[in-house]
């Protein structure tokens, strides 16, 4: 699963340990692949002689419980893994991600769709060209909304329309000096290296709805840089991402941290693993008889679990 060796001199910028975390929501408990990813930001800590920190993903409060929260530091815990210090929960720190959403609100770079994931859709099949999707798969928003004037944004505003908040690309890339995002990657016995990609074929993404005051873009991305993260271990799943954050990074001010995404743990099917296909749970493989060890082998890829 991972190369420690990579991260054994720590930071090569800072010559000091790695500050580390691992960021779950807790919409229900944790599997395997968890592990995998609690496991290699407090393997590069621990070997490093840097942090590891334990931060709770708890923005959407339709989907997240406290038994489920609680069971997180569990199973950490039966793992051998402890934070250090105390543990961040996203839902206490609403105020600062709406002084970000301010801030770049002031800088004329988001403004409010009213479109539906219906709309979307909709306007993405009647379109003459094919769909255009997004580096991560999503079906990228075309910009309807971007050219309302401000009279009918506040109109339907005031009118009580809903409405996400989403970050006006062009102009995000055009303060920053072009679209290209450039970040340092750690590959597995190939160290570290720089990488680049585009991040406007994401669209307009959306930083802020509802029913979920901060995306996820923008809470991660404003906590690794307030919790002092200097490398960013997750799965490959979600590098595609890492050219919206490096932007948000960017147009913030925030430092750019190293990054690791290693590779996921997937089922018999080929899939990878997650709640919602029913992976089997670290505390389900506990009560089973699992002992510790051997799931902590199983999350690294050194062997399978026993029959």
């Amino acid at each position: 699963m991972m190369a420690s060796c990579c991260f054994q001199s720590g930071n090569p910028d800072t010559a000091r340990g790695w500050v580390t975390r691992f960021a779950p929501s807790p919409t229900g408990y944790l599997h395997l692949g968890h592990a995998a990813a609690a496991l290699a930001a407090w393997q590069a800590a621990e070997d490093s002689g840097g942090r590891f920190l334990l931060r709770i993903e708890d923005i959407d409060p339709g989907r997240c419980r406290t038994d489920y929260d609680d069971a997180i530091r569990e199973d950490l815990a039966w793992l051998g893994i402890v934070p250090d210090g105390p543990v961040r929960r996203q839902s206490d720190h609403m105020a600062e991600y709406r002084a970000v959403l301010d801030a770049l609100a002031g800088r004329g770079l988001l403004y409010p769709c009213f479109c539906t994931r219906a709309d979307i859709r909709r306007e993405a099949a009647e379109a003459a060209h094919a769909p255009h999707h997004a580096p991560d798969g999503t079906l990228a928003y075309g910009g309807t909304c971007r050219a309302l004037s401000a009279e009918a944004r506040a109109e339907r505003i005031a009118g009580g329309a809903p409405h996400v908040l989403r970050l006006d690309m062009a102009r995000a890339t055009g303060e920053v000096g072009g679209d290209i995002m450039t970040w340092r990657e750690w590959e597995a016995g190939s160290g570290r290296r720089r990488v680049s990609a585009p991040v406007a074929p994401f669209g307009d993404v959306v930083l802020a709805r509802k029913d979920c005051p901060a995306s996820y873009h923008l809470c991660v991305t404003h906590d690794d840089a307030r919790q002092g993260v200097g490398l960013v271990t997750r799965g490959a799943d979600l590098r595609p991402a890492t050219a919206v954050h490096r932007l948000l990074q960017v147009l913030m001010g925030w430092p750019a941290p190293d990054y690791f995404h290693h590779p996921l743990l997937l089922d018999d099917q080929g899939r990878r693993l997650a709640k919602r296909d029913g992976a089997r749970s670290l505390r389900a493989l506990r009560a089973a008889g699992y002992d510790a060890r051997a799931v902590r082998d199983a999350a690294t890829g050194k062997a399978p679990l026993p029959a």
